[in-house]
Parts: C-alpha cells; structure tokens; sequence
C-alpha cells in the first residue's frame, strides 16, 4: 500500500433524511445497500480503522456495522440539514477523528452514491496530489456532453435565450471544454479541510473520470441507469459482505 493511503482518513457523508428518495443511501441497487458499493472498493484499499461514516442515521450505522466497519459518533442535527456543505461535515469528522483516535496526512471524502469508484483511480489521484506540492485537493471530474456555452433557458417571456449569446457561432472545436463534478471523491491535505477550504477559495486538481462510469444518483431513473452500468461493467460484491438481514 502507498504510505501516503495509510495516512489517509477516508470520510463518507451519509445522511439519513433524503428528500427526493426515501433511505437513499441504504436503498437496494444491483442486489445491495448502496453505501456498500463505494465501501467495498475503499475497504480494498484502506484498513477499517481509516474508514469513518458520518451519518445521523442509525439504519445506515446498522448496515454499515454489519460490514465490521465503525460508526463512532452520530452527525449532530446541526450538520444534517439540506444547507449543510459537505465541506463542513468532513471537517466535522475529522476533527473527531483528530482528537480522539490519530493525526492524518490526507482526506479522502467519498459519497455513498458512488457505486462505481474504482482503486485505481484513487490511487492515481494521489500520485497526482503528491506530484502538485501546491495543490490543495484533487476532485473527480467528468466533462459535460454538450458544450455548456451554447446552453440555453426560458426567459421570462417564455422565449428561449442563449446563457452566452456571444457564442452563438463559435465553432464547438473552438470552444473550452467544460468539465463538472463527477459526485465521486476528493482528495484534499489534511491542511485544507481543517481550514474550510473549497473548490471557490482553493488550489484544485481535476481528476478525469470516463462519462460512462459517473452517474449522480437522485431519482429512480438513475437508480435504473446506475443497475445497468453496474451489470455491464460487471461490477460485483465479495460475498462477505452480503447482508442477509433488511436493510
């Protein structure tokens, strides 16, 4: 293992109360909870001790627990709201961490939607943040399908508008390609989580991802495609982790 993974805090920031779709993290996809498609690919690379759930749920807690993985503490209501930065949670955590178990080097923040993170590419982001000593965190990005200066919305008339009329015959070769946040991970020095920082006020990396393996997994047409990409990239469970008990 890189020694810089063995100073790695991994986070997961799951909370319990999602709106859109009920228990979303826990919610059954390709024949498991979630939460433990990106918990099997960092429990790969990370000893358990390193993992840390933060979450106000204790569904989640119970499931999680059923992998031998630890929940410590329970996310205060405070920091379980739908206005609360993902940024602040992390920060939460390890904190938590800090003062009661070891100092880290590194963190790894990972959402429990990520069900198809892979090794190897949290392995190439850190050889990525070793080799940008001025880099602050890593973050995993994929590039949008159409280009974003041509995009478009409905005015107040009811009349389609362009966002960047400037752009409007620009050649697409010509144009930036624009890149998003593929809700993955991100890697950050241990530094720039303990000061609150963030894409706006910080030093940022991209870390390319394949369009095919990022899916941002709010509805049930998601919950569908993301089955699919999971069958087709035959992405599988160690039997010891399967649950034979209601999540």
């Amino acid at each position: 293992m890189n020694n810089n993974l063995k100073n790695t805090l991994v986070i997961i920031p799951a909370r319990g109360g999602s709106k859109r779709i009920v228990e979303k993290n826990i919610k059954i996809i390709h024949g498991y909870p979630m939460i433990l498609w990106p918990l099997h690919t960092l429990n790969n690379l990370f000893n358990s001790e390193k993992i840390l759930v933060s979450t106000d749920s204790n569904k989640i807690k119970s499931v999680v627990e059923s992998k031998g993985l630890k929940v410590p503490f329970r996310r205060p209501k405070s920091l379980s709201d739908d206005y609360t930065e993902v940024v602040e949670v992390t920060r939460h955590a390890l904190k938590w961490y800090e003062e009661n178990i070891a100092k880290v080097k590194f963190v790894l923040t990972v959402y429990p939607t990520a069900v198809m993170l892979s090794e190897i590419d949290i392995c190439k982001a850190m050889e990525m943040l070793e080799k940008n000593k001025k880099c602050d965190s890593i973050m995993s990005a994929t590039n949008f399908t159409f280009p974003i200066q041509r995009a478009v919305y409905e005015n107040n008339d009811g009349f389609a508008e362009m966002f960047y009329p400037n752009k409007y015959s620009t050649r697409s070769q010509d144009l930036v390609e624009a890149k998003h946040d593929a809700g993955q991970f991100y890697l950050s020095r241990v530094e720039a989580v303990r000061n609150g920082k963030k894409l706006t006020n910080s030093k940022v990396k991209l870390y390319p991802l394949n369009r095919n393996t990022v899916i941002d997994i709010d509805t049930p047409e998601d919950f569908e495609i993301a089955e699919e990409k999971l069958k087709f990239y035959k992405k599988k469970i160690n039997p010891k982790w399967i649950i034979t008990n209601d999540a």
